[in-house]
């Protein structure tokens, strides 16, 4: 598999050359810096292959576009589309032209994967990401105070977010807001609660199958264009795998995925297979639909979380956790030899080291939430052992 990195650009504080020492040469990037729903240009285009080629001897490359945002207009269907759909598709066509030809993109409403604590104190003084539920039912059901919010949560999680809420001071309700509104670090819109409220009060009228419907309208704009300039498409799945807020989740079950891909029967129509998102559901066997979805699947983030039995999560170890990933990278090492015996010329899988604890020199240092050097190092060093030992004992290309 093609060994990746995600990089933020200029403000990113792991700089390329980390990116060589922790031996990846791909980067996955984006253009933070651009709004939502405008056009990447040529000229920004090229202004970022080429930091990140300043230095020939890193021998680093864009490889993936994490993430190209879809406007939030396109997720409500609200509004005249036209001129955002037009955007989406000029973006792509630049981004063929500078050679740059998968795209990592989300179908989440509103918020972005989600946390309730962005530096929980692991033993040694590192720290993970995390999802308490309880927190985030506090958060709900009491600093939101969404209408019915009690309804989506049992009482013995009820009974621990009464008693959160009861003890929090302001700071710690400023702390969870801030968590729970971290998102993607380069994500442009960030709420408060007031500003949170009106936005979930526009989903009001969206379910399930009326989210499902505006994402199979998106990609009937843009699947077509994507095959014209022989591009891949990879959405990502929801972070957790579950409604939250009241709002719909449409890529968080294997039945949500075969829909989504038969929504727009094409191979340009793909996924980006996140162990981390889809082992947060208690209801997925990841493996299994690594197996089945390795034919679609454009782009892997390879992370491990672990589950408490009331659905929260905590980032573990990448060989740690509760996925196989042992089974995963074996079907995508799998995948990758049906596509070269196809006699397909790109047939090497980009993945990357998905959210890394925050460990040794890289504590304090201010980088974004999941995303410090050394414990993405540690995870890709430890999975790319896995890919090597797999290879040779199954004869299965790397």
């Amino acid at each position: 598999m093609e060994q990746c990195w995600r990089w933020f650009g200029p403000g990113d504080t792991v700089p390329l050359t980390a990116i060589t020492q922790a031996g990846a040469e791909g980067v996955v990037t984006s253009l933070h810096h651009i709004p939502y729903g405008e056009v990447w240009s040529v000229e920004e285009i090229t202004k970022r292959q080429a930091m990140i080629a300043a230095d020939p001897s890193l021998k680093l490359r864009w490889t993936v576009v994490e993430s190209l945002p879809v406007h939030e207009a396109i997720k409500l269907g609200t509004g005249d589309l036209a001129p955002l759909f037009d955007a989406y598709r000029q973006s792509m066509r630049n981004l063929a032209a500078c050679g740059v030809k998968t795209i990592c993109y989300n179908f989440m409403p509103v918020v972005d994967w989600t946390r309730t604590e962005l530096r929980r104190r692991l033993p040694g003084d590192g720290s993970a990401l995390r999802f308490n539920l309880h927190e985030f039912a506090a958060f709900d059901c009491f600093m939101l105070e969404r209408r019915h919010a009690e309804g989506d949560y049992t009482e013995a999680v009820l009974v621990r977010a009464r008693d959160w809420f009861g003890t929090a001071s302001e700071s710690d309700k400023a702390t969870l807001l801030a968590s729970i509104m971290a998102g993607l670090p380069g994500a442009f819109d960030r709420y408060d609660i007031p500003g949170l409220r009106t936005m979930l009060a526009r989903y009001g009228d969206i379910d399930h199958a009326t989210l499902h419907a505006h994402l199979a309208r998106f990609l009937a704009e843009v699947v077509p264009t994507a095959e014209e300039l022989g591009m891949r498409l990879a959405i990502h799945p929801d972070d957790p795998p579950r409604p939250i807020m009241g709002l719909p989740r449409i890529v968080s079950t294997a039945d949500d995925i075969r829909k989504l891909l038969s929504s727009v029967d094409s191979d340009a129509n793909g996924l980006t297979f996140c162990t981390g998102s889809l082992g947060a559901g208690a209801h997925n066997d990841v493996p299994a639909m690594a197996t089945e979805f390795a034919a679609r699947t454009h782009f892997v983030h390879l992370r491990n979380v672990a589950k408490d039995p009331d659905g929260s999560f905590q980032e573990a170890d990448h060989l740690g956790g509760d996925t196989d990933m042992v089974a995963v990278i074996t079907a995508f090492l799998t995948e990758q030899k049906r596509r070269r015996d196809a006699g397909q010329t790109d047939w090497r899988l980009p993945m990357r080291p998905d959210h890394g604890h925050e460990l040794l020199d890289d504590i304090g240092k201010g980088s974004f939430p999941g995303y410090s050097a050394i414990g993405r190092l540690k995870g890709l060093a430890e999975l790319r052992g896995v890919m090597t030992a797999v290879a040779a004992i199954k004869g299965l290309p790397m």
